[in-house]
């Protein structure tokens, strides 16, 4: 068997084994707030919305055809797709950067970083989109690289990285890095492509895809620029090494601890002059890179961030990696196709999978259930109960409303209504929906979010409606003190439990709101 056609071998099983994997914990796994919230791009789609660009919701449509089949598994298909062709395209990476070698490494460590086979991976978040471009992007600016300015090839390239970096910014704005990483690269290492129409054309090219971002902003006050810009803007005067440190922590965890290992001794190793026939292109990775992850690590040293992020960074890193991973192993010592690194990296991967799906339905490690009488939790808070329990909640739910709507205790044209865009989103997709009930919000827009357009779109509010309203004992909120000057009436809840592995886990309650008596202007 000669190298290439093990490599190639290798690498088909490797995306086949890898993508069945994540397909089965798609499908097992219910939809987290932010994806359930996602489909609302899909179901509404715009020229952009007020949290990302649009492409994670024309990613849903298309996967989903159109949400004609609108299973977890459906919704997340755009995810598990884009995740395969990743760990093609970084083995592409790996291979221009050396051999066929260096891109198995780079496959195999891009399949054990959590953030690349989970968080963009799997779960249908703008990552999973962004991270396909992203990746196209870098290949097309290495092969333009080695190509060189003078080629027609490198013009090419410039063109198709204008086409992928767009199409990348308009699946999420931290995609700006890799227009400021060749930015970086040309004027300190290649200034001649500054005098070549491609790279004007290139910036052209993603100005026009990014166009209809830019448009909707105009037309609502620039408002997903301004949500943003408070998101990571430094307004707090003392500094927080706590919060640094969770966001350092967090980084190198979502990397895996093994690969994130890898990437550090391959910048040392860059940094003390190895890799000279991969000088130019180390070079790029690192301008992409490094960067974005210190401006969040600073961002961090004021304000809460979230270590997924710089995740499109440390993936950058990943062909670096696997480049001195391939040093180690030129001479064919032991290990070669699996060197330990990587076998440490990919059993820390399983162990946390395994890890995470006992938790999810057995609640090994954190819930201890709640306490009957007061609702309170026993035990440390279980976030993967944010993922779980909605199909028991509609389950209850169902008989509920159809009793209710039956003897007239609420009309037929009864809503729900929320105060925040999450659970919103959830109730919307595993209650509303299924059921054939109107959700609308009624908060300010900084908690709503595109509900404050949905609830336009679906009819508003009138006068004499009757809502329900849901909370639970996991993140509990009161309709009295946040409704009471609107409805005539708000009777005492019903409760809904949730189990896991025959433990009472959740409480869900569930308000009847009468006759709406004054409608909330925004």
């Amino acid at each position: 068997m000669n190298a290439t056609f093990s490599h190639k071998y290798r690498l088909t099983l490797l995306l086949f084994v890898s993508a069945a994997i994540r397909l089965f914990l798609a499908a097992f796994i219910e939809l987290g707030n932010d994806e359930v919230y996602y489909i609302n791009y899909a179901l509404y789609p715009d020229l952009s919305h007020f949290d990302h660009p649009p492409m994670v919701g024309w990613f849903i449509q298309l996967f989903s055809l159109n949400l004609l089949f609108d299973s977890e598994a459906f919704i997340r298909l755009g995810a598990i797709v884009a995740g395969t062709l990743n760990t093609w395209l970084i083995y592409l990476i790996g291979k221009q950067l050396k051999d066929g070698l260096t891109g198995w490494y780079a496959a195999l460590l891009y399949t054990a970083s959590i953030y690349c086979f989970i968080i963009a991976g799997i779960f249908m978040m703008p990552d999973a989109p962004q991270t396909l471009f992203w990746l196209g992007s870098i290949y097309f600016m290495i092969r333009l690289i080695k190509a060189g300015p003078e080629s027609r090839e490198g013009g090419k390239f410039m063109l198709l990285t204008g086409i992928s970096a767009g199409l990348a910014l308009l699946s999420k704005y931290t995609s700006i890095f890799l227009f400021s990483g060749l930015g970086f690269y040309i004027l300190f290492f290649d200034r001649k492509w500054l005098r070549k129409w491609q790279t004007y054309a290139a910036l052209f090219i993603s100005f026009l895809l990014f166009l209809p971002v830019i448009i909707w902003n105009i037309r609502h006050d620039f408002i997903s620029f301004s949500f943003h810009t408070e998101r990571v803007e430094v307004v707090q005067t003392l500094l927080r090494p706590d919060l640094f440190a969770i966001e350092l922590g967090g980084q190198i965890f979502y990397s895996n601890p093994f690969v994130f290992g890898l990437m550090v001794a391959g910048l040392i190793a860059f940094w003390k002059g190895r890799f000279r026939q991969s000088r130019a292109e180390v070079r790029l990775l690192i301008a992409i890179s490094i960067p974005m992850i210190l401006l969040f690590l600073a961002f961090s040293l004021f304000r809460r961030t979230l270590p997924h992020w710089t995740g499109p960074a440390y993936m950058t890193l990943i062909p670096l990696a696997a480049l001195f991973l391939r040093s180690l192993t030129l001479k064919g010592r032991k290990g070669k196709w699996f060197p330990p690194m990587i076998k440490s990296a990919i059993g820390f991967l399983i162990l946390l999978i395994t890890v995470a799906l006992l938790q999810f339905s057995q609640g090994w490690f954190l819930n201890k259930g709640i306490n009957p009488q007061t609702g309170k939790r026993l035990g440390i808070k279980d976030i993967t109960l944010d993922m779980y329990g909605w199909e028991q909640l509609h389950d209850g739910f169902k008989p509920v409303y159809e009793q209710d709507t039956t003897s007239g205790r609420m009309s037929k044209e009864a809503v729900i209504i929320q105060q925040r865009w999450f659970p919103a989103a959830n109730l919307d997709y595993y209650v509303a929906r299924p059921l054939g009930i109107t959700l609308l919000t009624l908060a300010d827009l900084e908690r709503t979010h595109k509900y404050a357009w949905i609830t336009q779109y679906r009819g508003g509010f009138h006068l004499g409606m009757d809502a329900y309203y849901f909370s639970s004992s996991y993140e509990f909120s009161d309709p009295n003190g946040l409704y009471a000057e609107y409805f005539t009436s708000i009777e005492p809840p019903d409760t809904i439990p949730v189990y896991r592995n025959g433990l009472l886990v959740e409480y869900h309650y569930v308000w009847r709101m009468k006759g709406m008596r004054k409608i909330y202007l925004r």
